[in-house]
């Protein structure tokens, strides 16, 4: 295989969003007159979107339109403090430069909404730097559906088994590994207790983003870094 690209989940994977949108749910809690949760709590349903974290913190019995409110309510808070807390993971900024020194390209595939993704990417400075972005009203199949990941593909002008997927649920791998490209489970995102990511049947598990170094220099065995000369 000759690696072309790295795609990447969104929230627990590339970027450490919890802050912002603990931030949001326990306001929606504060206004109805509810205790807030810890951190910890909220973290193991940011992967379920504003309908899990929304169903964690009202319980599963809601009446749908109290639902619906919650969840817009939650929506609109969150967008006043997209970036506030937010940020890439540590040591993911090294791991975005030493992807670009490769002459590799880059992307996102996530299934938060694009109006909520564009506006976080463009403040974060990483919008202009992507080759693809792909949200979850981009495509009429969602993960673990594969169409996002092909879709993200033809942006970036790159073929699928020449790309890798890195994600924090089980629905990115199976994704990953339905789209035929290889697969990278971190086992930092925002995991619930349940989860078991060496489960997932993913490629590669990965504790720290720093790993993504050195499987590039597996996937990449006769790669340079950038400016180095070859002695031949």
């Amino acid at each position: 295989m000759t690696l072309q690209c790295i795609l990447f989940d969104l929230d627990g994977t590339l970027l450490d969003t919890l802050p912002d949108l603990a931030l949001a749910v326990n306001t929606v809690l504060a206004e109805e007159g509810r205790q807030p949760l810890a951190e910890a709590v909220i973290r193991m349903a940011v992967s379920d979107g504003a309908p899990g974290m929304v169903r964690l913190a009202f319980g599963e019995d809601q009446d749908k339109e109290d639902f619906a409110r919650r969840m817009a309510r939650l929506r609109e808070v969150y967008l006043d403090h997209l970036t506030d807390r937010t940020r890439l993971f540590p040591g993911m900024e090294t791991v975005l430069e030493d992807i670009e020194g490769r002459g590799l390209k880059w992307g996102i595939v996530t299934n938060k909404r694009r109006y909520m993704t564009i506006p976080l990417l463009r403040e974060l400075g990483l919008l202009a730097r992507t080759d693809a972005v792909v949200c979850g009203d981009d495509t009429p199949l969602g993960k673990p559906n594969p169409q996002p990941l092909w879709l993200a593909c033809r942006e970036a002008g790159v073929e699928a088994t020449r790309c890798v997927y890195v994600g924090d649920a089980a629905r990115d791998i199976e994704a990953g590994r339905r789209a035929g490209m290889i697969t990278v489970a971190v086992g930092y995102g925002y995991l619930a207790p349940e989860d078991k990511p060496e489960r997932w049947g993913a490629d590669h598990l990965i504790e720290h983003p720093g790993e993504i170094h050195s499987l590039l220099e597996g996937w990449l065995p006769t790669a340079r870094p950038a400016g180095t000369v070859s002695a031949a």
